[in-house]
């Protein structure tokens, strides 16, 4: 600290009294007027830590918000995965249309659903052993087709729900316990 601000604030005894009110109130606002925090941390020989926790208990909630992680529906990650993979828009713009803080996250989104489209289209294979074991393995292979078409049916039913929830903003899924008539 300069001379200046020591006149201004009560100065600590030692590093573990207390810092004047005043002083964490001004470096609070410094830092939420754009003072970068480490440069905080160095002017006024401060902890991380002790910033953090500065920062956490007396920022404004204006700062607090422009903190806040936003959330997206799997409808919307759904639609930008969508719109990147069919060459409509490119992980940065994309990045930018949607205000997303990092590709990292949205190649997170294009990893999972691609994941998801594999999970689809996988054959399980079952070895052909002996001729009782090949008529069951073909009824298991059936089933095992039966089940994936399924499953496949569902997701394509719980994103065409997903769809029409966020277009028409109203619930169409029951919810658990309700009544029927």
């Amino acid at each position: 600290m300069d001379s200046k601000q020591s006149l201004e604030y009560s100065s600590r005894q030692n590093r573990q009294s207390h810092f004047d009110k005043r002083l964490i109130l001004k470096v609070v606002k410094q830092v939420e007027e754009g003072l970068p925090r480490q440069e905080a941390i160095r002017m006024y020989d401060l902890g991380k830590s002790t910033l953090d926790a500065w920062m956490k208990n007396y920022g404004s909630d204006h700062y607090h918000d422009k903190l806040k992680r936003k959330q997206y529906t799997s409808l919307q990650k759904r639609t930008i995965v969508s719109a990147i993979e069919q060459g409509r828009m490119s992980i940065n713009e994309t990045q930018v249309a949607y205000k997303i803080k990092s590709q990292k996250t949205i190649r997170g989104w294009l990893q999972r659903f691609k994941a998801e489209k594999v999970e689809l289209c996988v054959e399980n294979q079952i070895p052909v052993g002996k001729k009782k074991k090949a008529e069951t393995t073909v009824k298991t292979v059936a089933l095992q087709k039966a089940l994936q078409e399924a499953e496949l049916k569902i997701k394509a039913l719980n994103t065409l729900i997903d769809v029409a929830e966020e277009q028409l903003k109203i619930s169409i899924r029951k919810k658990s316990g309700a009544r029927q008539s």
